[in-house]
């Protein structure tokens, strides 16, 4: 029986599978809300220029490293971005090393920084083909870019077009589809016997697509892929709370600055990092499952990478609500922080 009067709760700490640092001034801006909380975190490569090599990941890693704060004990599990002219060796390589964790698959065009993607599929299958050899996971952005296909249908077609196809050519795959954000992906996922799981964000289990259009524009609730229906929205909580192995969080927390959002072309991305945990388990009060949230924030993700769950833990607890700065300030500009539109009863104890 789920206890709704439940106040406190002691869980593993917990780990980001897909999270943005971007670089320079913005990555030493945002490192801090992430490491707060959280051990460990895939990161994703779409830099300018994109993260492809052993090499660019390394580099990339000792950035992240240097600026962390101190004291800060943090993992960054480093991604390849993968592009059609990515060698099969040195992605075999960087697995081998322990520099890179995962390979990121963008179809060219699908979301920011994405021009470096896969536009033919074929052209990248000899590095898929090692990465099921190695037993070394995709991270796949599931969308195709075809403008003649409604934005909302597009992870749908994506499942149907590409990734089915994809898995039945390369079946030993290790497949994450991130960020899914429809009822077609959640039934997708539990379909497949093995070799498959999803990320789920914290903004698409609390916000649909009346939130970014009805009444005005909301640009800082705009991201790719996009937020759809309710009923898609609610199929994401149901899956996110059953405690069903193939689905943990990948928050997508995407920093842009105010000036970047708020113009005629505004980025996609939304910056959830600070408020993730109190966000999450005001979700899972909500829906009676508490007690899952271990399981979708520190259990999941780990046992399908391979990894052990952290040793330390998070206590959070349930009280008057707690407040979040509306924006962080960073060198380039504020970052606005993702409001979930209601009030946040739980905190992580600090």
């Amino acid at each position: 029986m789920p206890d709704r009067n439940l106040t406190r709760l002691t869980i593993r700490r917990p780990d980001d599978w897909h999270l943005h640092l971007r670089d320079g001034a913005m990555l030493r801006a945002v490192l801090p809300e992430t490491t707060r909380h959280f051990a460990r975190a895939i990161i994703m490569p779409n830099l300018v220029p994109p993260v492809v090599t052993a090499a660019h990941a390394a580099a990339y890693r000792d950035r992240i490293l240097a600026a962390l704060p101190e004291g800060a004990k943090f993992t960054p599990l480093m991604t390849l971005y993968l592009t059609e002219a990515t060698d099969p060796e040195d992605v075999r390589a960087a697995h081998a090393a322990g520099i890179a964790t995962a390979v990121k698959l963008y179809p060219a065009g699908a979301t920011t920084n994405s021009a470096s993607g896969v536009r033919d599929f074929e052209k990248v299958r000899p590095v898929l083909e090692v990465m099921a050899e190695i037993g070394m996971p995709l991270c796949v952005h599931g969308e195709v870019t075809d403008h003649e296909i409604d934005i909302f249908d597009r992870e749908a077609t994506f499942i149907d077009k590409i990734l089915k196809p994809l898995r039945k050519k390369v079946p030993d795959l290790k497949v994450v589809m991130e960020h899914v954000t429809t009822q077609d992906a959640v039934d997708y996922v539990r379909d497949s016997s093995k070799n498959l799981a999803a990320t789920i964000t914290t903004h698409h289990l609390i916000i649909n697509r009346n939130h970014i259009l009805a009444g005005g524009i909301k640009p800082h609730f705009y991201c790719l892929p996009v937020a759809k229906r309710e009923a898609h929205r609610v199929a994401l909580v149901q899956a996110a709370v059953s405690g069903d192995k193939r689905f943990f969080l990948g928050t997508d927390s995407a920093p842009h600055t105010d000036a970047l959002k708020l113009q005629s072309c505004g980025c996609a991305g939304i910056f959830t990092a600070p408020n993730t945990m109190s966000c999450l388990a005001e979700v899972f009060d909500a829906a009676g499952k508490i007690n899952k949230l271990e399981d979708f924030a520190s259990l999941n993700g780990p046992r399908f990478y391979g990894l052990k769950p952290n040793e330390d833990t998070i206590t959070l607890t349930k009280g008057d609500p707690v407040s979040y700065p509306a924006h962080i300030d960073t060198e380039d500009g504020p970052v606005t922080v993702f409001d979930p539109g209601f009030d946040l009863h739980w905190r992580v104890e600090e």
